[in-house]
């Protein structure tokens, strides 16, 4: 068993930052809900409290039970973490006079402590509170302050027990790596072992383990999670892997065909299944998103369901379900995080639907997933593509869903995914598309007026897909692809850019 960083899950949407920032220094880590503490087993070697909505003060706020845990093993509480770590052992913790919410600036920091050695004064840190800690129990040691807060920071005397109310996960946090290296190396003593190479080894093995001699469907897009996912239960099972791909008549232009003839000569089973009239009669007069999502969703069982009975004795549904669609659907431990928005490849399946959910990247980031692609072999066009939503354009369309619609999208979408690798920007680009606006506006054509669609290009900067930045594309690019959708699609006369970050918007429209 790997050595292991355990996350206590109090609600924050940050929890999962605070996972990926441990796996970049190589060390395996595991979110669970704070009411749901696992058997603490040797190969724990620390503990962090993630930040909450809650407040410590409200009746209704997590109390876990930390009697195995505090004093006995390496603790690091963050944000709300700390802030109960003060209440509920003698300080005190009150409403802030002045709300903190973005970057503050460290004034003091006791370099020579163990947890901040190495950070500077003046440092930016990020918070995200509406509570402070203005007292500090008795033996509780003030590490680190800002201008606003005197207790940003604490170590407990005669503990390897901490508290900090800033987020050294978030990428503001400029510092946040190397105190997060300080808990983890010379605190938690991990040896940092976990890499790309032991993931693929450990899950070939616990997936033989699960599924033994069993059957299994995957649905494959041609996009980066679905493709790992294949070879990874490939690697685990064989022929006993089943893979079907699935026209819903909402993918990118040209994208059945291709895909298709992407998988050749990878050892895999796949079947193309051209099932789009059912999404669109599925999604016929539908105007609002999460219903959009969720008929989509239905019918993608529906086909699954249909083509699994095709395969005698199949007993499992693989997905390559990645950690953003599941913190984005519902907290991925179970715990009290908000829901954003549902995905169709999150959760369970309809009692009628025979088949088990087997999701093996299920707790890894993106770029974690494109590291296991290497490590496999997988072709680097495929790892290289950018993330496409499981619902496809359908929910890049704004109001109804039709085929008409589709096709002018797709032919938008082409024009610009295409202009991004001839302009060679589409490696810059983390995700990128084209949204059909459910406006018209007056335009001229030829000396007449015309009163036709628009369409909004998107494309963003990220590394997680937990937070994004609208990317800065050469306007001499914007335009020369503006002439040509204009020019080449009928039906579009207006193309708007979209300069929204995430958050507050979210990446797609919809």
């Amino acid at each position: 068993m790997h050595e292991m960083i355990l996350i206590l899950d109090f609600g924050s949407q940050y929890t999962q930052l605070i996972a990926r920032r441990i796996r970049e220094l190589n060390v395996y880590c595991e979110i669970h809900p704070w009411n749901k503490i696992p058997e603490l087993t040797p190969n724990i070697k620390g503990v962090i409290l993630s930040g909450s909505p809650f407040s410590v003060r409200d009746s209704t706020s997590p109390k876990p039970n930390l009697d195995q845990i505090k004093g006995k093993l390496p603790l690091l509480g963050v944000c709300f973490g700390a802030q109960f770590l003060a209440h509920h052992f003698g300080g005190e913790v009150l409403p802030s006079t002045i709300r903190e919410y973005g970057r503050a600036h460290l004034t003091q920091v006791d370099s020579g402590n163990i947890l901040t050695k190495g950070m500077t004064q003046g440092s930016q840190v990020w918070m995200s509170h509406g509570d402070t800690i203005k007292i500090a129990p008795k033996n509780y040691k003030i590490i680190a302050s800002t201008e606003d807060v005197e207790v940003a920071g604490y170590e407990i005397e005669g503990e390897t027990t901490f508290g900090i109310q800033f987020h050294p996960e978030v990428y503001h946090s400029t510092e946040g790596k190397v105190l997060l290296k300080n808990f983890i190396v010379d605190i938690c003593k991990c040896a940092c072992d976990w890499t790309p190479d032991s993931f693929v080894e450990e899950t070939t093995q616990k997936l033989r383990a699960q599924l033994g001699n069993d059957k299994v469907i995957l649905g494959l897009s041609g996009g980066v999670d679905s493709s790992v996912a294949a070879v990874l239960l490939h690697k685990a099972i064989g022929s006993n892997l089943h893979c079907i791909f699935v026209d819903n008549g909402l993918l990118r232009k040209n994208e059945f065909a291709s895909v298709l003839e992407s998988y050749k000569g990878m050892g895999l089973n796949v079947k193309g299944v051209d099932a789009s009239e059912k999404f669109y009669s599925a999604l016929k007069d539908i105007t609002d998103p999460e219903l959009k999502r969720k008929a989509i969703g239905k019918v993608f069982v529906d086909v699954f369901d249909e083509e699994s009975k095709k395969v005698e004795g199949a007993k499992w549904l693989g997905q390559g379900t990645i950690y953003p669609d599941v913190i984005e659907s519902v907290s991925a431990t179970g715990g009290p995080s908000q829901t954003i928005k549902s995905h169709h490849n999150v959760g369970g399946l309809p009692d009628y639907m025979q088949l088990h959910v087997v999701e093996p990247l299920r707790l890894l980031f993106k770029d974690e997933v494109r590291r296991i692609g290497q490590s496999l072999n997988i072709d680097s066009r495929i790892l290289g593509r950018h993330p496409f939503p499981g619902p496809g354009l359908g929910i890049r369309i704004l109001g109804e869903v039709t085929a008409e619609k589709v096709r002018i999208l797709q032919e938008v979408d082409f024009i610009f995914i295409e202009g991004l690798k001839e302009d060679k920007l589409y490696d810059q680009v983390w995700q990128a598309g084209a949204i059909f606006l459910p406006i018209q506006s007056v335009g001229v054509m030829g000396d007449e007026r015309t009163y036709e669609n628009a369409v909004a290009l998107r494309a963003v900067t990220s590394t997680d897909g937990m937070t994004a930045d609208w990317c800065h594309l050469p306007y001499e690019f914007l335009a020369k692809i503006s002439n040509r959708i204009i020019n080449q699609v009928k039906g579009i006369n207006r193309v708007t850019y979209d300069i929204s970050s995430k958050p507050p918007a979210t990446i797609e429209w919809e």
